[in-house]
């Protein structure tokens, strides 16, 4: 469910207004005044609510219960009676042009002032100069916030947090004793681009942040909302400077991430994970409780539980070495027989 602390809803619309600015045909034209509140993902989306379909894995039925939903022609009659076929070349382009128009991001009015004055700000709480705070938010007792923090509207602060200056935080959901240093950006629209016949569009995320309690984050670090669901930050979680958290990235307890780590979008990272400096893992990997990731590592598969990897692309730690030590003996021997 998109939280409307954050999103302003727009609808209803009607399913032909969002098909015109969408793209795309209606397969039933007769269906183009049925009103559409939402927008969601295909396996969440219900009644009054609209989805795409770009890709699909064997020969089934979509399962959906949207009331709409954009799909390529070939996938049509794939999807469940009642559902309106809107038949698209670029199904997600479609639909992220179109989900633009149901919802838009909450705002600090320009005429209000720099402390909305619906904002919550609880006692013990130390605001530094040209603090920005939204309406709806709350500030935990003893929080202090830096100089030029900007904190948006609907945002959740707990108690005794340490957020520092020039720190940017939206769509966010902040535990207690959390800190986080200059410079970074919480709550940020993630990466998600689409393609259409016009060129890249942007696809709108209405997700989230959750950082839970006793998570540190460094400074310029950025930590993206959600698509649609949240990105959480696990209990007592550590982030060094330079890091980039995508969307929908799920981080367990207790992790440790050193500087200039990446971590790409729906990826799970389990409790206890560690990463040295400019480790990074592709989207959608997992990686397991306890692993160790080495210093400049790039992940591209998943990491068993309590395995440890290195390397580019990374591998157990074991075989990396193993594969080292058998180069070292080739160019060895190579070296001796040219001083043959």
């Amino acid at each position: 469910m998109i939280d409307p602390r954050f999103y302003v809803p727009l609808g209803p619309l009607s399913l032909g207004d969002l098909v015109r600015e969408g793209g795309g045909e209606l397969a039933d034209p007769k269906l183009a005044d049925l009103p559409i509140m939402s927008c969601a993902p295909l396996d969440a989306a219900g009644p009054g609510q609209v989805a795409f379909c770009e890709k699909l894995k064997g020969d089934g039925p979509i399962s959906t219960r949207a009331s709409a939903c954009w799909v390529r022609s070939d996938h049509a009659g794939r999807l469940p009676a009642g559902v309106a076929a809107i038949v698209a070349r670029t199904p997600r382009g479609c639909f992220a042009k179109a989900s633009a128009k149901l919802f838009a991001l909450r705002t600090h009015p320009a005429d209000a002032a720099l402390i909305h004055a619906e904002a919550v700000i609880q006692p013990g709480v130390i605001l530094s100069p040209a603090v920005v705070i939204g309406p709806g938010a709350v500030i935990g007792e003893g929080t202090r916030i830096g100089p030029g923090t900007v904190i948006g509207p609907g945002v959740e602060i707990g108690q005794n947090c340490q957020i520092g200056a020039n720190v940017s935080i939206s769509c966010a959901v902040i535990g207690h004793r959390v800190k986080i240093a200059a410079g970074s950006v919480i709550g940020e629209a993630g990466f998600g681009v689409a393609g259409t016949a016009t060129g890249p569009v942007d696809v709108p995320q209405y997700g989230r942040v959750i950082l839970h309690d006793d998570v540190s984050v460094g400074s310029l670090c950025a930590v993206d909302r959600g698509a649609f669901g949240d990105t959480v930050i696990g209990p007592a979680t550590k982030i060094d400077n330079f890091t980039q958290i995508a969307h929908n990235v799920q981080i367990g307890r207790g992790v440790v991430i050193a500087a200039f780590g990446g971590i790409s979008g729906s990826a799970v990272v389990g409790d206890f994970v560690q990463m040295g400096g400019r480790a990074g893992v592709a989207d959608h990997l997992t990686i397991g409780a306890g692993a160790r990731i080495g210093a400049g590592s790039g992940v591209r598969d998943d990491v068993p539980a309590g395995a440890s990897w290195v390397g580019y692309p990374a591998k157990l730690r074991a075989h990396f070495v193993q594969e080292m030590v058998a180069v070292r003996r080739l160019a060895q021997g190579l070296r001796s027989g040219r001083k043959r």
